[in-house]
């Protein structure tokens, strides 16, 4: 376990000049170096917390010797880049890298090939703490500053500190690539880990459309009376539609406890309001007229229909699941990893589901790859066909 490694001293950070690609012509310079390399390391940021649809606001791209900070929100073509992710002779070097593919697939249709992802390396090495400026402080000694990480940084200009934030973010990554690298080959979890990696390249896009009926999820729905449902439905589709006017996010426009308050009391004055759990004087000045009609219109409404509830799955389906989970649990603890690097949820619930009996059975699961089909196979089989083989 990584608490057991030498911690090698703290060091100031002291990264190289870094080339901001703002313009046609240095985008062209800079992708035709990065044409050039066998390997670069990648990071994105967006304005998750300002935007109703995130979107990505800076790419950070780091190759031996030279550190690049590309803005997207430049005009020039990134095909060019495109190209580069979908490039299997060109390895990606990540650092949790899920959520930046979800981004690129969804903005540009990306689908990134070749990638190694240095959380993921950390994972299955079994190190505690994952976070890269964690990684980062326990490997090299190197102390990330991450006041920037709720930045808005759509926003322009952006300042020299939120700049050299961005640089840090991939600057060390090749070389933490090698040491992990390193690691995993000594060990012998490099075909294990090349494998995840693989599996981590294909991410699904969620559903990010609005459901109307999305406010049962909000806690206390289901406590409240017919006219509270009924106005609860009504505010929630209120604010998704002002949260997509303004762009901003739901929350910023208004919270969960709020709207449920506002369902629960049914306040009748712009006085009422100001008793509201989170209603600032500017959103009663901004939406408390839209609110208090809405609730209006609702105080004699019949509850809304609940949507139908999803089937849940068979005894015999549940219980081949908990006997999957607490297998996967114990390997687990005897490697010292997280549970899910064994494999995936998704997986077992596959398992559960399909509850396969010969190895040709075993090996049309998804998330099962030849190393994990491999290793895990005899025993999931053996495990399997122990139990009843109920649907």
């Amino acid at each position: 376990m990584s608490s057991n490694r030498p911690r090698p001293q703290r060091k100031k950070l002291d990264l190289p000049r870094y080339e901001h690609v703002r313009s046609t012509s240095a985008w062209q310079q800079c992708l035709q170096r990065l044409q050039r390399e066998p390997g670069i390391a990648v990071d994105l940021e967006a304005n998750s917390m300002y935007a109703y649809r995130e979107r990505i606001c800076l790419i950070q791209v780091s190759v031996q010797g030279q550190d690049f900070i590309v803005d997207p929100l430049a005009d020039f073509d990134l095909r060019g880049f495109g190209a580069l992710m979908e490039d299997a002779a060109v390895e990606k070097v990540f650092h949790a890298a899920e959520y930046d593919l979800m981004l690129m697939q969804r903005e540009f249709g990306w689908q990134l090939s070749n990638l190694f992802d240095t959380q993921w390396a950390a994972r299955i090495l079994g190190y505690e703490r994952v976070g890269l400026a964690n990684v980062l402080q326990e490997v090299f000694g190197v102390s990330l500053d991450k006041q920037y990480q709720r930045a808005n940084w759509c926003r322009r200009p952006l300042t020299p500190a939120q700049l050299a934030y961005a640089q840090a973010d991939t600057h060390y990554l090749l070389r933490l690539r090698d040491f992990f690298a390193q690691a995993l080959q000594e060990t012998g979890r490099w075909t294990e880990a090349r494998e995840i990696f693989e599996e981590q390249s294909s991410v699904s896009l969620p559903d990010l459309s609005f459901d109307p009926d999305g406010f049962w999820s909000i806690t206390g729905a289901n406590r409240l009376s017919a006219a509270g449902q009924a106005a609860l439905k009504a505010l929630a589709i209120y604010r998704d539609a002002e949260a997509r006017r303004r762009d901003r996010p739901l929350f910023k426009i208004l919270q969960d406890r709020t709207l449920l308050e506002l369902a629960q009391r049914l306040p009748q004055d712009m006085h009422d309001l100001q008793r509201i759990h989170g209603m600032s004087k500017g959103q009663i000045r901004r939406y408390g007229r839209d609110l208090l009609r809405l609730i209006a219109e609702n105080r004699n409404a019949p509850p809304p229909r609940r949507p139908p509830r999803q089937s849940r799955p068979s005894e015999a389906v549940m219980d081949r699941y908990d006997l999957l989970h607490n297998w996967r649990k114990e390997r687990g603890l005897q490697r010292g990893v997280e549970s899910d690097v064994i494999i995936s949820r998704e997986a077992l619930w596959q398992l559960a589901r399909a509850n396969p009996q010969t190895r040709a059975e075993l090996e049309q699961i998804d998330g099962l790859g030849p190393w994990r089909l491999e290793v895990y196979g005899d025993e999931i089989l053996t495990l399997l066909n122990g139990k009843e083989t109920g649907n």
